[in-house]
């Protein structure tokens, strides 16, 4: 399993028992870091941390709520008990407990837990990450995004503004830290069909069909897809590169959205089975 471009890195992946976050555990300890999975799933997380030991790399799962500042200080204590330091830090969690909406009908609590999950999460696990990254001579960040952060839509507004929230942090973050090597950068998926989205699609293929048509590359991405930017982003091939937000979309955002717009329609049109949510 290992390939030893990331020989000895310690790395943690927030939300790493799946998806996007899972598959990341798995790449970079396929490259031979040793990486802590921090997640509130504990099952999924450990069967995450197995899976990857039975592949031959070196795994540990954390529960951990990463709306508590006490949880996110553990975590990083837990990662460097258990491996002795911290290079790499991947902040990958998105949650909520209440329908998004826009500011007419988002509740504050709902407003406020996006908040401190989406953007207060990253903030806390900086402030205690970067001393322990720096110590261990410099290494990187990687902040999960979204093409929403680019690109607005109706009823989200709790989550448009945490994802184009991040895009900054990212950028002001790099400034920051990169005096003292480290580097940080931010990822922006398209629709990327996980471990839940995949049952979903099952459920609906139709729907999933009319995604597909939306992308240049006609297809919708998978955790793989983001795992391996991220790869990048923290090897030194990409040793230039901080405050960058790279988009991994197959080409969703670059598209003119009046012409989008009309293909979607001519697509309904020949396909009138299809189930709309």
């Amino acid at each position: 399993m290992n390939t030893g471009s990331l020989d000895t890195k310690v790395v943690i992946v927030t939300g790493g028992a799946m998806g996007i976050g899972g598959s990341t555990a798995r790449r970079l300890a396929g490259e031979g870091a040793r990486v802590l999975i921090a997640d509130y799933i504990e099952d999924a997380a450990q069967a995450n941390a197995e899976r990857i030991r039975t592949a031959g790399g070196e795994a540990e799962a954390l529960l951990i709520d990463v709306s508590k500042a006490e949880d996110i200080e553990r975590m990083v204590g837990h990662a460097l008990d258990r491996f002795g330091a911290l290079h790499i830090l991947v902040n990958n969690v998105w949650g909520s407990k209440e329908p998004d909406g826009s500011a007419e009908d988002l509740t504050e609590s709902g407003w406020d837990y996006a908040m401190e999950v989406g953007l207060k999460s990253i903030f806390r696990a900086a402030k205690h990450a970067v001393p322990h990254i720096r110590a261990s001579g410099g290494g990187s960040i990687v902040n999960i995004a979204s093409v929403h952060g680019l690109l607005m839509a109706p009823g989200k507004l709790a989550y448009e503004t945490v994802k184009s929230a991040v895009i900054g942090m990212t950028k002001q973050m790099a400034c920051d830290f990169g005096p003292d090597g480290i580097r940080v950068n931010a990822i922006c998926p398209g629709h990327i069909v996980t471990e839940r989205g995949q049952a979903h699609r099952e459920k609906n293929p139709g729907l999933h069909d009319l995604f597909v048509a939306q992308y240049p590359v006609r297809r919708t991405g998978v955790p793989d897809d983001i795992a391996n930017a991220i790869r990048f982003l923290v090897s030194e091939e990409a040793s230039f590169i901080t405050g960058h937000t790279l988009v991994v979309d197959g080409g969703l955002t670059i598209q003119l959205q009046e012409n989008l717009g009309v293909a979607q329609a001519k697509y309904l049109r020949d396909h009138p089975d299809i189930d709309l949510p």
